[in-house]
């Protein structure tokens, strides 16, 4: 049943890609941006825990991939068969000891043989893999924890913690200078410092600034409404009445 469904919906692909003119036109350089926010949405239907809408975005996300296939494969490129055989045939290999004879112990021996196996396929370097277009937070914690895996890491927390200090300090005597090439470097070192303590804490921080993003907005559209529910524009209210309704809005959201 399933396999009937999904060549259903490649057969529903392929005829738009044949008689709607929209359709038609597009190639994956047009569509790749679409590609990247509905990955977005459907994370967002993730913490929203709102299961309808993540069964509706994956629905979305699949039918782009099959959107990437048919244009590939009207250029003789490859079609989405070709793209299932990859990730099984990737699947099987990267996990020898449920598929094959190695005994593992452990996730961590899991995780280290994944890398190992990866470096085995061509790729030069542990780095590789990475997307050079990931949002900086999640690029650096990707970059961290990579590096981890093959034992490139900090002994422990309070090594990471000291980073930190030390890295801020930097910044701060960096600010006095007026160079501000070197002040983003320093500041990125901050960041970069940050998230591999986050990573050491177990919290992986582009999900913890999305989610503090979306505090802020709460919060925000929470002053917002008292202010235009007292009569006034926003721009006519000033900071120490926004700050009494961003208190209230602490103990509300």
């Amino acid at each position: 049943m399933t396999g009937e469904k999904f060549q259903e919906l490649s057969d529903i692909m392929k005829k738009l890609r044949k008689e709607c003119p929209w359709d038609r036109e597009q190639t994956h350089d047009s569509i790749k941006g679409a590609t990247i926010e509905e990955t977005y949405e459907l994370i967002e239907s993730i913490d929203l825990k709102d299961f309808k809408e993540m069964k509706s975005e994956l629905g979305d996300l699949l039918l782009h991939i099959l959107f990437h296939s048919v244009i590939a494969e009207e250029e003789d490129q490859f079609n989405i068969n070709d793209v299932i055989d990859t990730i099984k045939d990737k699947l099987i290999r990267r996990h020898p000891h449920v598929f094959g004879e190695v005994k593992v112990n452990g996730t961590d021996e899991i995780v280290k043989n994944w890398e190992e196996i990866k470096l085995s396929e061509g790729r030069e370097s542990v780095l590789e893999g990475v997307p050079k277009n990931l949002p900086g937070l999640a690029r650096a914690y990707r970059l961290q924890e990579k590096a981890s895996k093959v034992g490139f890491d900090w002994e422990n927390k309070n090594d990471v913690w000291k980073k930190v200090i030390e890295e801020i300090e930097e910044m701060h005597e960096m600010e006095m200078s007026n160079d501000k090439i070197k002040l983003e470097e320093e500041l990125g070192d901050v960041f970069f410092a940050l998230t591999n303590y986050a990573r050491f804490l177990g919290i992986n921080p582009e999900n913890a600034l999305r989610l503090t993003n979306e505090k802020f907005i709460s919060r925000f559209n929470y002053v917002e409404q008292k202010i235009k529910e007292s009569g006034k524009k926003l721009t006519e209210s000033n900071l120490q009445e926004m700050d009494r309704y961003w208190e209230e809005s602490k103990k509300i959201k």
